[in-house]
């Protein structure tokens, strides 16, 4: 029997196959499409993804096929100047396409000895006391004791469960895609900037790609589709475009064409029995501020050491169920920045109004700082029943005498950080490295990290350590 199905092959699914790989966890990865889309509808990854990239290993081959850009005017696209002071030494939004990202991951899967199905379509499921049953559009039968849904937006897995998945449909649509144009650039870019003067959702310029001659178009369509599966058409990109600006700069020989909504939705549980969602499969919402592939990648680094756990026989009572308990308040934020972004940039007058005064507000700092932080993920605080601040928070990577602190996590265990070399883990040496080492910018003679990062417990006492090791780390052996 295989330990866990992870239905979907994109970001998020790799990322969690990945996690569960390290804990030498038995993990298939099931993809309906038989090919990589070249679709590019994310661009980046925000701190705190790039953060997580870093903590395993992964993010030099990131920096070689990206590039950062200051991530100062990304709140509702208000025009302002890097905040002066972010928690993250990644202080920049790190350009790569998505189907790159995807690309690495799954090289890095490859490399873990994770097996991964293109054209493997699951059309249905059943569980039972200890294990899930998947059926495959070519009659395959399959046995795990976990399922994770990553399948997206239209997830299957998730409409198989039956959860709710309440929300607003869409009710705008915007075409996006990527094309040849015959327009000069500096023509086109002066058309754009003054349309983007009253439209924001309108844009033409170089494809994020660097293919000569390739730009990237993004118009409102003129309806909302009854499939968004169904792709536009040039004419229909064409048409609104010239509705728009008077002119379809030139635009042909498409290398894809898509649309996509502002449908605004959120499972109410991410885990039924033995199966889980993540990503898309268990929120969507309109991609303003870059924020979905962002949301589904750290998804899936809380979810994979939980479930590895679980597998492995070794999870505390109740530790898969915390991946709802925490991740469902940070999908619930980040729709509801999401809905009062599309309010602020629509083009009525009211919203034009509350985007002025919102604009002044951000000449604060405390207030940009404040925008900012929600928006790339560095002000996330898990609750973890301690009054202590930096309790339920992500460390950054701060400076040690013998090195970096993310280098120390690239396998994805635990690790104490214990700057007097008193304390012990003892019990939990299977599970949790022990690091004596100092670093100024602790305020704590030691800390206690999660395999995601976020701390689970500051302080000197070995008995109180020892019970934080129990609660997240299970029985000591």
């Amino acid at each position: 029997m295989i330990d866990v199905i992870v239905a979907g092959g994109g970001a998020t699914g790799l990322m969690v196959a990945c996690e569960l790989r390290l804990h030498g966890v038995n993990v298939l990865v099931l993809e309906r499409d038989t090919a990589p889309t070249k679709e590019v509808r994310a661009l980046g990854l925000h701190a705190r993804s790039v953060e997580v990239m870093d903590q395993r290993g992964m993010l030099d081959r990131l920096l070689a096929h990206g590039s950062p850009y200051p991530v100062g005017n990304h709140f509702a696209g208000i025009m302002k100047p890097n905040p002066v002071r972010l928690d993250t030494e990644h202080a920049y939004v790190l350009s790569v396409p998505q189907p790159i990202v995807v690309r690495l991951l799954a090289d890095r899967a490859e490399e873990l000895g994770i097996e991964t199905r293109r054209g493997s379509e699951v059309v249905s499921l059943s569980q039972s006391t200890d294990s899930v049953e998947v059926e495959l559009a070519d009659g395959t039968s399959l046995s795990a004791k976990y399922l994770v849904g990553c399948d997206g937006g239209r997830s299957t897995v998730r409409k198989l469960l039956g959860v709710n998945f309440p929300g607003e449909p869409p009710r705008t649509q915007t075409l996006l895609g990527e094309l040849e144009a015959t327009m000069p650039v500096a023509e086109m870019a002066a058309i754009v900037t003054e349309i983007r003067k009253t439209e924001l959702f309108f844009g033409i310029g170089p494809s994020p790609s660097g293919e000569a001659g390739i730009f990237r178009v993004v118009v409102p369509a003129a309806e909302v589709a009854e499939d968004r599966t169904v792709a536009p058409t040039l004419d229909e990109l064409k048409q609104q475009l010239r509705a728009y600006s008077g002119t379809d700069f030139g635009v042909h020989s498409p290398r894809w064409l898509s649309r996509f909504g502002d449908a605004t939705r959120l499972v109410d549980q991410y885990r039924v029995d033995r199966v889980l969602l993540a990503g898309d499969a268990a929120h969507v919402h309109p991609p303003l501020g870059g924020q979905g592939l962002n949301l589904g990648i750290q998804d899936a680094f809380n979810l994979g050491w939980k479930l590895a756990a679980a597998v492995a026989g070794w999870a505390p009572e109740g530790l898969l169920d915390t991946y709802h308990a925490e991740r469902y308040p940070i999908a619930e934020d980040v729709l509801s920045n999401t809905r009062a972004q599309s309010v602020l940039m629509a083009n009525d007058l009211n919203s034009q109004a509350a985007r002025r005064l919102v604009s002044e507000l951000m000449d604060f700092e405390e207030v940009h700082t404040y925008l900012i932080e929600k928006l790339i993920g560095v002000n996330l605080r898990y609750d973890l029943g301690s009054d202590e601040d930096l309790v339920g928070r992500r460390l950054p990577n701060v400076a040690l005498k013998g090195g970096r602190l993310f280098d120390l996590m690239h396998a994805g265990r635990g690790l104490l950080l214990d700057q007097s070399g008193a304390l012990s883990v003892d019990g939990w040496a299977d599970r949790v490295d022990h690091a004596v080492d100092v670093s100024e910018d602790l305020p704590h003679p030691a800390v206690l990290l999660r395999p995601d990062g976020h701390v689970a417990w500051a302080g000197n006492a070995q008995q109180e350590l020892a019970d934080a090791l129990a609660r997240w780390f299970g029985k000591a052996t």
